[in-house]
């Protein structure tokens, strides 16, 4: 409500008094998102004042928070938990499909006859190796058995096993996904980032080649 409320003789009253209802302060985001705007408006006896604004942030908030985002669900060969990797052997790296593991994302949120969209999608996945490598990859190719090499897109070669250099014999690996998440709606946008984490361990070893041939060249 108007705090005072306009002279009497002003033209807001249209033509009424202060007998026949209220003035309310009305409070709207510009049309071209530079701002707001306030406008009085005359409300009769007996009718609802103006709704309040919607603010689009707020809506975007909600419509991020309902955003279904996973941290990486890691894949490897070799398989992490398992004691065949071995030093110089190409390790490949990947992490599951899906949208919620990958994206798009999609949310939306209305109120007050304004709707604000939010998208989420991962940008890139980067791989904490354990042995002070980090290795930037989008979701990787799933290793097929029998495939020689390394990977195309996503792997990695450890040049020291892990059982001389950590305690408990394994390489801590972490791969964190980046959402990268746009909003837009009620004449706003916006973009913001969120960071999901996930942990594996693979052991690391040495192959010894035993020489048999007493020492005969």
């Amino acid at each position: 409500m108007a705090e005072p409320q306009p002279a009497p003789d002003s033209v807001i009253w249209q033509g009424k008094t202060a007998a026949d209802g209220v003035v309310y302060v009305q409070v709207c985001p510009r049309g071209d998102g530079s701002g707001l705007a306030a406008v009085l408006v005359f409300v009769p006896n007996g009718s609802a004042p103006p709704a309040p604004p919607v603010d689009p942030r707020v809506l975007a908030e909600q419509a991020i928070a309902s955003l279904v985002m996973r941290a990486p669900e890691i894949r490897m060969a070799p398989p992490p938990g398992s004691t065949s990797g071995l030093v110089g052997l190409p390790v490949w790296m990947w992490t599951e499909r899906g949208e919620q593991f990958l994206g798009p994302a999609r949310q939306s949120v209305s109120a007050g006859g304004v709707t604000v969209t939010a998208v989420g999608e991962v940008s890139r996945i980067a791989w904490d190796m354990g042995d002070g490598t980090t290795v930037v990859c989008g979701a990787g190719t799933p290793y097929v058995p029998g495939a020689g090499g390394e990977s195309p897109d996503c792997g990695h070669v450890y040049a020291q096993a892990s059982t001389r250099h950590v305690p408990g014999g394994a390489w801590p690996v972490t791969a964190t996904s980046t959402w990268t998440i746009t909003w837009s709606g009620g004449g706003l946008s916006g973009t913001e980032t969120l960071e999901l984490s996930s942990s594996a361990e693979l052991v690391v070893g040495e192959l010894h080649v035993l020489n048999q041939d007493g020492g005969r060249r």
